[in-house]
């Protein structure tokens, strides 16, 4: 194990044991956003395979476009943009989220342990985001998928308005396992969507779906996907996947790929 710290821009690093060279602690208390991760961006390009960082406090754009196989753990709250252009690495956060995580993410995973904001996801095309309690609007805006890169969303908690806007691709999973007053997700679900699938779990008023989406029925096909991506969700929180599979799904999907073509076209 080592402990590193970031001084006139160089990162000192104590070595602590040589069975756990691989794994790098990081104090980010004081921390600027650009010094954490250049901190970080060090340590894995030095051959870290798992960096640990405590006291995390609102710092942006942790994890941005890193592509090596790190296993990147966060103790606190990171700030917006947080594994913006991932490609590859696993985040764990342990702690809340804020906005834009996941933000045109490539490849790779992100687990947060607590609730996270608005416009989670926006043009992600690959990956996996995971999100244990509840996020905020305009989650999934723009995903996409391409040919055998399909972007996976799961949500433990509750959505604000506009879920999946003007999403293109992907697959969004929605649970609401806490039981609130408020609906599972706020209103505009699905505006403007014109690719990709979500899954609700339970019902949703059709007042508040967004005119681009129609409800359909699960089929055997569905629940291979749902299985698949639920089991994992599980693991990740320590969840009973019986209990989550105790309420039935519904599946909203586009009406038309091209909602937009006699707006837009000349």
């Amino acid at each position: 194990m080592q402990n590193c710290t970031l001084a006139q821009n160089n990162l000192a690093c104590a070595e602590v044991s040589p069975q756990a060279r691989a794994t790098v602690w990081i104090n980010a208390k004081r921390l600027s956003y650009q010094e954490l991760n250049a901190t970080i961006h060090e340590a894995v390009f030095g051959g870290a395979k798992v960096v640990e960082v405590e006291n995390v406090n609102g710092q942006r754009y942790i994890g941005r476009g890193l592509n090596q196989p790190v296993e990147i753990i966060l103790h606190g709250t990171p700030g917006n943009d947080l594994g913006c252009f991932l490609n590859g690495p696993q985040i764990i956060v342990r702690g809340n989220g804020q906005d834009c995580i996941g933000n045109t993410m490539n490849d790779g995973k992100i687990v947060v342990h607590g609730d996270a904001g608005d416009v989670l996801g926006y043009g992600m095309r690959g990956g996996k985001l995971f999100i244990r309690g509840n996020v905020g609007y305009r989650v999934g805006i723009h995903m996409k998928e391409y040919r055998r890169q399909v972007p996976v969303m799961v949500i433990g908690g509750t959505a604000g308005d506009f879920f999946g806007e003007y999403m293109a691709g992907g697959i969004i999973i929605l649970l609401g396992l806490e039981q609130t007053d408020r609906p599972i997700a706020g209103d505009y679900l699905g505006t403007g969507m014109h690719g990709g699938v979500i899954y609700v779990r339970g019902e949703v008023d059709p007042a508040q779906l967004g005119k681009e989406v129609v409800v359909m029925s699960i089929t055997p096909a569905d629940e291979v996907v749902l299985d698949q991506h639920l089991s994992e969700f599980c693991r990740d929180f320590n969840l009973d996947y019986a209990a989550i599979r105790n309420k039935p799904f519904i599946k909203l999907v586009p009406t038309s790929h091209r909602p937009y073509g006699r707006l837009y076209a000349y």
